[in-house]
């Protein structure tokens, strides 16, 4: 392969690589220092890959160049890499380099790879090419003089993206679903031709597919009439098969009945991997239509006006060429989804902060039938694609929030598998809560009134996005005046600053400020926590805070009824619409109305909090005040409600409307005993019960449970280490670094606070890439998450650090991972939620079934196949023995000194690893059936 005469450079933990342009003489690389590589890319440009990562590793964020995945998401929109050397080496079929000197070498060839594409009669993605080049020449694009002799001038001028988008289109309304049965041997023939002839024999996964199918059986009768679903709690340890074992009954009775079903999930990880299993159980289209669908929140999706703005003039310098980018994948792109679908993960972080999110709908101002993209819209296409497909594929939270306030009640589930059901409390908990703060309220405030002053970009406020309506309708027009006019008592920019200086302005603002002083004085940390949030529970208000409270509940009230009034009114407009009234309008109003009524319960639930100031709390909700802090600076203040228990709106909401409803999961249940032997049968279901909101409806759900088929006693080992100082980064640093050289890399790292992730990062990682091994880290890496953990999956002797996000969802068979570590026992943090939660869930039985669970769940990455082999480790003394039911039954626990840990590492790791590394590519296939 010839290589792209242009200097590259290569920076890692390990040191920094350049090779010569080979302009004269013979092409050589060299080792050079940080100082002499910062000196030769400000002299010229050099070829890079991932720029951002190459800046902070160098410590020199100005860094700029040119940049292969920038010039890959050109060539290659929509298609999937592996942002590291070795990845690329992959995508583009070349030989993977052996060690760090030779990356410069690679980085050559690949540009030259990726340009000759670019002359190939085969490329796919040729079509927009040549006219997204001549943008990105005029916004002077590093890659862009190189590409222009590469890129021929199509014959007949390209369309515009906004035309080469397919438009959606109206459907009739389905019928109610038929009202079947499902048999048990159709389910298990069902199974059988999903898992394959020659699948092994699971008759634990057999008969949670046939407990699964009895939440497809018609709703019976209760009382009067009404119904009540059918419910299933449904633990599943690993490897059980539990994906296939309901995908098998959901498609059978789809088929059979006509209906939907939709699969919920917390993490974008496992949809997916859902989205892949889901083919083998759905076929790729019937009738023309697909019958799997991804389903997520508005804010995931791009805008196609937001796209429009900024290819327009929105965007200027890198985040012009950014948008042009996405361009060139929305051509491409499946489903237009950019976080977690076809998008590269790794192409925001090349740009600005807020660059990706700047092209979606975050502040819920779609105008629906209003842009001229309406019928090309991803959103409303996915909306209707939902409608007609057999199964969705969606998130907890968006599966609370169409049921709360969805724009049509015939599209809500009625038949719903909450997948990663451990984490359904927690979703509730966010979905249904209250957060008056000044974050909230200016946004609220945007929306209302538009661009304030010198503001640019696209945001229309009411009047704008209403003009036909206040011209026909004279009410209309004076609820939209006074709405403007009350919500300018609302936060404005600049608000934050302001309370600093103890000069707000406004009564929510004089809210927001008598908050702060609230919280400061009663601060009883004493600094210790400086830098992190600081709350106060809402007891003992002095009358001087109720009085500024009522002042601020008075000019809420003043905003929510002139909305709630223009809600009626566009209702009316609907039910007797004036002759311009056609579809498209009526559908723009109609999704105004539900802007509105989402905005109006928004308002209505702050009134609520702030009423009870002056009065008893209320035993439903948990009511606190707080100061958002990150690193020593505040960013947001205000007063919060939260459910004491969630799960009775999610039960009236929810559970109250559905026929079925599965709720799964390898961690459903807690085993509350401690011994490692105990029955499979003995685990404590009653938490897992009030914790699915069933006992709100009077209901007694089915329960079911199936241990996992792994054989823990002889593949993984929990190593409890008792001489690591509590608080001594140093040591933990050590620590961490011992063992992950004990283990050749491998090794995913969880911590339970960000300070310290960064401060063992900082400690270890030129010592771990000196000896081969790279280092990884949220918080610190400027690369998303889900590239991340791409990165550690693809590389054997790499090592991640994480927070919570990590603990969840992440799953890596095989030889990539063989060795979690906890930094300590991931207590709950004592926060005024909590400690109201703990006081009504039984203390420290209560703090008992979290920590088992988070233990469980970290536990659950570590063997994820039959092949798989590992160690877990704890680096606390202070591990108390009831928290070892977290492990499976059969799981060997020891305690025992770091030298040993590392003995037991080192050892188990030398001795496995060349079976494991035979099993590794059997075993990227076992997260099928996981």
């Amino acid at each position: 392969m010839a290589a792209l005469t242009l200097p590259a450079l290569h920076a890692s933990h390990g040191g920094c690589w350049l090779r010569d342009a080979a302009l004269t003489g013979s092409p050589s690389t060299r080792a050079v220092g940080k100082g002499d590589a910062i000196m030769a890319a400000a002299d010229t440009p050099l070829l890079l890959l991932n720029a951002p990562l190459v800046a902070s590793r160098l410590g020199y964020p100005d860094l700029s160049g040119l940049d292969l995945l920038e010039l890959y998401a050109f060539v290659h929109p929509a298609r999937f890499v592996v942002p590291t050397p070795k990845g690329l080496a992959h995508a583009l079929n070349l030989a993977e380099p052996a060690s760090d000197d030779a990356v410069p070498l690679l980085l050559q060839e690949a540009a030259e790879a990726l340009l000759a594409v670019c002359e190939s009669p085969d490329w796919a993605e040729r079509e927009g090419a040549w006219t997204a080049l001549q943008s990105l020449v005029r916004m002077r694009w590093p890659w862009a003089t190189l590409l222009a002799p590469r890129i021929r001038r199509p014959e007949r001028a390209e369309r515009w993206l906004f035309t080469r988008l397919p438009e959606w289109e109206e459907t009739a309304e389905r019928p109610q679903p038929a009202q079947v049965t499902l048999s048990g041997e159709d389910v298990e023939q069902r199974l059988a031709v999903l898992t394959g002839r020659d699948a092994e024999a699971r008759p634990a996964q057999r008969a949670y597919a046939r407990e699964a199918a009895g939440m497809f059986a018609p709703r019976p009768p209760r009382g009067t009439g009404s119904g009540q679903p059918h419910m299933l709690l449904a633990q599943a340890g690993t490897g059980t098969g539990k994906t296939f074992g309901y995908l098998a009954p959901a498609s059978l009775w789809a088929e059979k009945s006509g209906g939907t079903v939709w699969v919920s999930t917390y993490t974008k990880a496992l949809q997916r991997q859902l989205r892949r299993e889901s083919r083998r159980a759905f076929p790729a289209e019937r009738h023309g239509k697909a019958p799997v669908v991804v389903r997520k929140g508005r804010e995931n999706y791009l805008c196609l006006l937001n796209l429009e703005d900024a290819l327009q003039g929105g965007f200027a310098g890198r985040a012009a060429i950014l948008a042009q980018l996405v361009a060139r994948w929305a051509a491409y792109s499946q489903d237009g989804d950019m976080i977690g679908g076809d998008l590269p993960g790794w192409l925001g972080t090349l740009f600005r902060k807020r660059g990706i999110s700047a092209l979606t709908d975050q502040r819920g101002e779609c105008v629906y039938a209003g842009c001229p993209h309406y019928r090309k819209c991803f959103i409303e296409r996915a909306v209707r694609a939902s409608a007609d497909a057999e199964l969705v594929i969606a998130n907890h939270a968006l599966v609370m929030v169409n049921a709360a306030r969805g724009r049509d009640a015939a599209q809500r589930p009625t038949r719903i598998v909450f997948d990663e059901g451990h984490h359904v409390f927690e979703a509730a908990d966010s979905t249904f809560s209250a957060a008056l703060t000044g974050a909230e309220t200016i946004e609220l405030r945007r929306w209302v009134i538009g661009p304030e002053g010198k503001s640019r970009g696209r945001r229309r406020g009411l009047s704008a996005r209403l003009a036909d309506v206040a011209s026909y309708d004279e009410e209309g027009a004076r609820a939209i005046a006074q709405a403007r006019e009350a919500a300018e008592a609302l936060p404005s920019d600049g608000w934050l600053a302001r309370l600093q200086e103890n000069a707000p302005i406004g009564p929510l603002e004089a809210l927001l400020a008598a908050t702060r002083a609230v919280v400061h004085a009663r601060d009883e940390s004493g600094g210790q926590e400086a830098g992190y949030g600081l709350e106060t529970e809402i007891a003992q208000m002095d009358g001087a805070f109720i009085e500024v409270a009522g002042r601020a509940q008075e000019a809420l009230e003043a905003l929510r009824q002139p909305l709630a009034r223009l809600a009626l009114r566009l209702e009316a407009i609907v039910e007797d619409g004036p002759d311009w009234l056609d579809g498209p309008a009526r559908a723009r109003i109609e999704g105004a109305r539900g802007a509105i009524g989402w905005r109006t319960d928004l308002v209505a639930g702050w009134i609520a909090l702030l009423s009870r100031l002056g009065g008893p709390a209320d035993p439903d909700f948990v009511d606190w005040l707080a100061v958002e802090r990150s690193d020593g600076r505040e960013w947001d203040i205000g007063l919060y409600r939260h459910y004491l228990d969630p799960m009775k709106p999610f039960a009236n909401t929810v559970l109250a409307p559905a026929h079925g409803v599965m709720m799964t999961s390898a961690t459903l249940r807690d085993r509350a005993g401690g011994g490692r032997g105990d029955s499979p049968d003995n685990g404590d279901w009653d938490s897992a019960i009030r914790r699915s909101g069933a006992p709100w409806l009077d209901m007694t759900p089915r329960l079911f449970s199936a241990e996992s088929p792994f054989d823990y006693a002889s593949q993984a080992e929990v190593l409890i280490v008792t001489d690591v100082p509590k608080g001594d980064i140093p040591a933990l640093a050590g620590a961490y670094a011992r063992l992950i050289e004990a283990s050749g890399g491998g090794a995913l790292g969880l911590f339970t606070a960000v300070r310290r992730l960064r401060a063992v990062y900082g400690r270890i990682a030129d010592r771990l890439a000196r000896a081969g091994l790279p280092l990884y880290a949220q918080h610190v890496d400027p690369i998303d998450t889900g590239t991340l953990v791409d990165i550690f999956r693809d590389d054997p002797r790499a090592s991640l650090l994480g927070t919570d996000a990590l603990r969840d969802g992440v799953d890596v068979p095989g030889h990539s991972l063989r060795l979690v570590m906890m930094e300590q026992v991931p207590w709950p943090k004592p926060s005024i939620l909590h400690r109201a939660r703990r006081l009504a869930g039984g203390g420290q039985a209560y703090d008992d079934r979290i920590i088992r669970a988070r233990l469980a769940q970290a536990f659950g990455r570590l063997i994820r196949s039959a092949d798989d082999r590992g160690f877990f480790v704890v680096l606390s003394s202070a591990f108390p023995s009831r928290l070892l039911g977290a492990f499976p039954p059969g799981t060997p626990v020891r305690r025992v000194t770091l030298d040993v840990a590392l003995q037991s590492v080192a050892g188990g790791v030398s001795g496995a690893s060349a079976t494991i590394a035979n099993a590794g590519a059997s075993a990227g296939s076992a997260g099928d059936f996981s």
